[in-house]
């Protein structure tokens, strides 16, 4: 487990908001499910799902990124600021349209709110759906 400031590659990227790093020395690689801090993607099946996908998959695939951790969540995920490319790739996301700031988890990121506010004025990503429902209300509707 990361437990300090970290340059590692970006193998993988589950959805708008998780992703998967090796980190490590050659030969000795570790592998490590990273869930963005303070934020929350669409669901793969919900709009904009795979766009978030491809949204942050553009920024940090196959990239070094310098992965700061906070945290483990429940599923053992590192919960982490990560930098792709210079640019704060949750920070990224939300801007965009692609996620929304996780206010329930997102201590430490309100910061985060004036720029979905300007990503929903905008209209962008998600922001331009007439009613976008949020991640968390559309996996308790599907329980």
């Amino acid at each position: 487990m990361l437990s300090a400031i970290a340059i590692c590659l970006i193998v993988g990227i589950s959805d708008g908001d998780t992703l998967t790093a090796r980190c490590g020395a050659p030969g000795a690689y570790e592998q490590i499910k990273i869930r963005l801090g303070g934020i929350d993607a669409p669901e793969s099946r919900q709009p904009f799902g795979q766009k978030s996908k491809q949204n942050l998959s553009d920024l940090c695939f196959q990239a070094q990124a310098e992965i700061t951790p906070k945290s483990k969540d429940r599923y053992g995920r590192t919960i982490a600021d990560v930098r792709c490319g210079g640019l704060d790739a949750g920070q990224h996301q939300v801007a965009t349209g692609m996620a929304w700031y996780y206010v329930k988890y997102g201590k430490g990121y309100e910061w985060l709110q004036s720029i979905e506010e300007s990503a929903r004025v905008s209209e962008l990503g998600v922001w331009s759906e007439p009613n976008p429902v949020p991640p968390w209300d559309w996996r308790k509707s599907k329980r």
